[in-house]
């Protein structure tokens, strides 16, 4: 084919009607229900099923932070040893859901929280007030006793 020809046809295509835009490519809009409709069929060939009664949720990182769930919808597989955990999530700091996450805790997750309390003590102690080396009243006398005092070029002369 001629060259000049190609580009003459390459020119004039269009993807909508008389009267739309000449476009380039045409854009898909995809949904997340298609999405979903997909992982939920990947599941399904997994062989999970849902777990009913769970009311939370909570996954610790290492860094420290916690990822919450609260009422997902939980599907499990023991035989392909796969969970899959759908809902609203949250991240929080470990210090801030302390009280009722303790039952949760590992091994793992007990020595993670002594080293953040360890490392907080360390903090506080940092932010202590230094002891004194010097005796500070007696240095704040000499300097008002000096300042009271007056020079010898400031005393008048009388004539």
């Amino acid at each position: 084919m001629n060259a000049e020809k190609l580009k003459k046809m390459q020119n004039e295509v269009r993807i909508g009607g008389k009267g739309m835009p000449r476009r380039k490519k045409k854009i898909v809009h995809t949904s997340s229900a298609v999405d979903d409709k997909k992982l939920q069929m990947s599941l399904k060939k997994l062989g999970v099923n849902t777990i009913p009664g769970i009311e939370e949720v909570n996954m610790i990182k290492a860094d420290g932070t916690v990822i919450h769930f609260n009422n997902p919808k939980t599907q499990a597989s023991l035989a392909t040893n796969t969970f899959a955990i759908t809902g609203h999530s949250e991240s929080k700091q470990i210090a801030d859901m302390l009280p009722n996450i303790i039952s949760q805790l590992g091994p793992e997750g007990l020595q993670h929280l002594k080293k953040l309390a360890q490392a907080e003590a360390a903090n506080e102690e940092d932010d202590d007030v230094p002891e004194l080396t010097e005796n500070f009243e007696e240095v704040s006398k000499k300097e008002a006793e000096n300042a009271a005092s007056p020079k010898a070029s400031e005393v008048p002369v009388s004539s």
